[in-house]
């Protein structure tokens, strides 16, 4: 048994322990009795190693659950209360179609608060405000934990309509602030070139604006079962990694100039994003999956993405059951390592090096969307039967998107006819994939809903999953020796 396999038994009973802890409690004798076994088994067995290793298994299984009692400890929600308090914006302000969410850091309240502001409010990253109002626990509604989906953000009670005074200005990093003025004037190039739905789409793409989509768009764009594109989430920047690394390899880069350019767009773009936490664990994974795949080996690919999802569980083990962006870039990421290779080997009937590597671009992302599929339908009860084919009608174009779109925001920053001028290319790719979108949504019955999906169902789902890759690699690898003989 090798080091680095070893070394992988380690990080999957570490994530075993906080799935453990995640939907099941864990008394602390249990927790004893788990640690006093692997230390007997390490310390009485060390000759023989793979009972050594079972034993440090163990110690790594109740690090993982005590590192998520841990981080459970440590919230606490404060009473419901009439307050004042002082805090500093701690995160640029989400503006909504109503209203602006202000992410507030206060010595006074245990967790930031949440404070709802009016929708014409100029209120900034690092302002120092004075807020008076009523403190309350966030709501648990039937369909959605909003408790649990800030507490793990640290976010342990909201204001809503509150009265807020501006004291100070410039309390945050000045780094992130100037790369949030940088995003608005690219925000401001982009909505007064292009108009919407184009403009809004564009803004949710490379900015993460989804706030500035309709309803409407937004269920179009989940029926469609591309919803993924608007949003800066794990899949999103997965696919649009995988991508650009396949089409710069495609367009006659060597794997070492793709490997570079790839991690220099990619870092451009999580930092135009406003280095939003999504972004950047969907960009750490991202990376970790390019640097196995420009090292050339499957095996290590998979141990690096698994690696990183340790990380990112360490100093956040809440991530794993409340952040489905996370589940996402995580799944996404497997699907692209162990699917997209075997379904390139069964699509040969799509053209390759002479429409930019379409056959790896069709591959990976079907291989993406196969394996996020039960953690959407899971989460949000939608399948659409269209999702693959408007996938691959999009997806290969997205890299071309963004890139124009970057081009002409910032141009537009520096000369706004500029901007305007090359902004055109831009809204044709916007308009294609609009036009996409409207054309499958005016298709009958191209949507499932799916209620009330068991946990039970997801186990199942990926066990079959599982089980169907190992039986195509099988048959693929008995092909091949059939061939060569």
């Amino acid at each position: 048994m090798t080091a680095s396999r070893v070394f992988l038994y380690f990080c999957l009973c570490f994530v075993l322990g906080i799935v453990l802890s995640s939907f099941l409690q864990i008394c602390q004798a249990v927790l004893l009795g788990f640690l006093i076994l692997g230390i007997f088994l390490i310390s009485i067995f060390w000759s023989y190693k793979k009972l050594a290793i079972v034993g440090f298994c163990l110690l790594f299984l109740t690090v993982g659950i005590w590192r998520h009692q841990q981080a459970l400890s440590e919230i606490v929600y404060p009473e419901e209360q009439e307050i004042t308090f002082i805090g500093i914006v701690a995160a640029e302000p989400d503006v909504r179609e109503t209203n602006i969410k202000l992410t507030i850091k206060t010595e006074e309240v245990q967790g930031k608060v949440l404070v709802t502001a009016d929708r014409y409010s100029e209120y900034q990253y690092g302002d120092k405000l004075k807020v008076k109002g009523y403190l309350q626990k966030p709501h648990v509604f039937e369909d959605f934990n909003y408790k649990e989906y800030l507490a793990k953000d640290g976010i342990y009670s909201v204001m809503y309509w509150s009265d807020i005074e501006l004291l100070e200005q410039g309390h945050g990093s000045l780094v992130y602030a100037k790369i949030l003025q940088i995003k608005e004037r690219l925000r401001t190039s982009i909505y007064q070139n292009i108009s919407p739905p184009q403009s809004t789409v564009l803004g949710a793409m490379i900015l993460g604006d989804k706030s500035r989509l309709s309803a409407d768009l937004k269920e179009k764009l989940s029926l469609a079962g591309v919803r993924h594109i608007t949003a800066v989430s794990g899949m999103h920047v997965s696919i649009i990694t995988s991508a650009l690394l396949v089409l710069f390899m495609g367009l006659g880069l060597w794997k070492k100039q793709a490997f570079w350019l790839t991690i220099a767009l990619i870092s451009f773009f999580i930092v135009m994003t406003g280095l939003q936490p999504s972004a950047i664990r969907a960009g750490i994974m991202g990376s970790m999956f390019l640097l196995a795949s420009y090292l050339g080996r499957q095996n290590f690919s998979s141990r690096a993405v698994v690696f990183a999802a340790v990380l990112m569980l360490l100093m956040n083990p809440l991530l794993l059951r409340l952040d489905v962006g996370f589940q996402l870039s995580f799944l996404a990421m497997m699907g692209i390592i162990y699917l997209m290779p075997l379904l390139q080997a069964k699509l040969k009937f799509i053209p390759e090096e002479k429409l930019f590597n379409l056959r790896s671009i069709t591959a990976m992302t079907l291989s993406a969307q196969i394996f996020t599929l039960p953690i959407l339908v899971y989460n949000f009860g939608h399948v659409s039967l269209l999702a693959p084919l408007t996938n691959i009608l999009i997806v290969p174009v997205l890299p071309l998107v963004m890139g124009l779109g970057f081009v002409f925001g910032l141009s537009g920053i520096i000369f706004q006819p500029l901007g305007w001028i090359l902004s055109w290319p831009a809204w044709l790719f916007l308009t294609y994939i609009t036009t996409i979108v409207g054309t499958v949504n005016q298709i009958p019955r191209a949507s499932l809903t799916i209620e009330n999906v068991h946990w039970a169902w997801l186990i199942l789902a990926y066990l079959i999953l599982v089980f169907a890759i190992r039986q195509l690699n099988q048959y693929l690898n008995k092909q091949k020796e059939h061939d060569f003989i």
